[in-house]
């Protein structure tokens, strides 16, 4: 039997929330029904965050009662360009991190998701802080900031330097497309992107590689596409790109150790059943080969390319992920 879990992050249902289709007990509801377990967000679904009032705190815990979701991961966001005139000081992050850290493990979780951009100076000032209330802190591999860039490598150096199992990592799938996302082609497109451009990119994916890659080893973008690019949102199209990386499984085999959550992440599920971008069933062996023990996560993020008068079908698509994830997983077993 696999050791791979299934959850879903509150992010995926961010328009049902913001729009007050749908609150909290809603989302508690749904992840029951479709069998999930919980990645919340704070900062955005809970008021007063990292201090909630005393009615807030009674509220989850009425909700946690009642439903029985189990809180997986708590997504924080450190606001360093909080103040329009500076960043916030090592000193005010740490502080607020700290503070995070408390209301997570108030809340029942012992995992927070670090945004990729976190600070890494921060992390060995809290760590005593992570240790005392029992909270693992991890940053996201995101694409676009992937193993090879700056800060993600230098967290991972204090990963390394400390050896404390309350550090690590959470993987986002996005680095693992294998097509370019074909929802933000057509949201793009529906703005009047050059398809001459769109068929570019399409082509760098088709030769296995992707525009973060090609341009690097380029040492920019080549003339040739910029000759293709008559507005600013053709540059634009070209530049978004880059964050949708198609990186190979093995990528992960150093980091294993560290890593602590998956986020399953999803552009478009096909009627066919599956996340047109990502191999989720390719990468669900690799998972289970490595012997992975945690949650993958569905985060969609298709809901942001919802085309001019369409419906944000953030629950259908939810459903669809959650089914595909527990038809691979269930298939292991076999």
């Amino acid at each position: 039997m696999s050791n791979i879990k299934r959850s879903v992050s509150f992010y995926s249902l961010q328009d049902q929330y913001a729009r007050g289709k749908m609150n909290l007990e809603d989302i508690f509801k749904f992840l029951k029904e479709i069998g999930a377990e919980m990645e919340f967000i704070s900062d955005q679904m809970m008021k007063g965050s990292p201090h909630p009032s005393e009615e807030s705190l009674k509220e989850w815990d009425r909700l946690m009662s009642e439903y029985k979701v189990k809180p997986v991961c708590n997504d924080i966001f450190i606001n360093t360009c909080l103040y329009k005139n500076r960043t916030l000081t090592t000193k005010e992050s740490t502080d607020a991190l700290i503070e995070e850290i408390k209301l997570a493990n108030r809340l029942g979780f012992k995992l927070i998701r670090l945004v990729s951009k976190t600070p890494p100076e921060i992390i060995e000032p809290a760590l005593p802080y992570a240790e005392k209330y029992d909270v693992t802190l991890a940053i996201e591999i995101h694409g676009g900031m992937s193993f090879d860039h700056p800060m993600t490598k230098a967290f991972i150096d204090v990963i390394q330097k400390t050896k404390s199992p309350y550090l690590g990592i959470v993987v986002d799938a996005g680095i693992f497309c294998r097509r370019h996302p074909r929802v933000a082609t057509n949201y793009f497109r529906s703005l009047g992107v050059n398809e001459d451009v769109i068929k570019y990119i399409d082509d760098i994916f088709a030769q296995g590689t992707d525009p973060k890659q090609y341009f690097t080893k380029l040492g920019g973008r080549p003339k040739e596409l910029l000759d293709l690019c008559k507005t600013e949102l053709d540059h634009m199209y070209t530049i978004f790109a880059d964050g949708y990386e198609v990186s190979d499984f093995s990528i992960l085999d150093e980091h294993m150790p560290y890593l602590k959550h998956i986020h399953g992440k999803v552009y478009e599920m096909t009627d066919e059943g599956v996340e047109y971008s990502i191999p989720y069933d390719e990468f669900i062996k690799y998972l289970d080969k490595k012997g992975y023990v945690g949650y993958i996560s569905t985060e969609y993020e298709g809901n942001r390319f919802t085309l001019d008068g369409a419906e944000v079908k953030e629950l259908e698509q939810v459903k669809k992920h959650q089914e595909m994830l527990k038809k691979y997983i269930d298939e292991l077993g076999r």
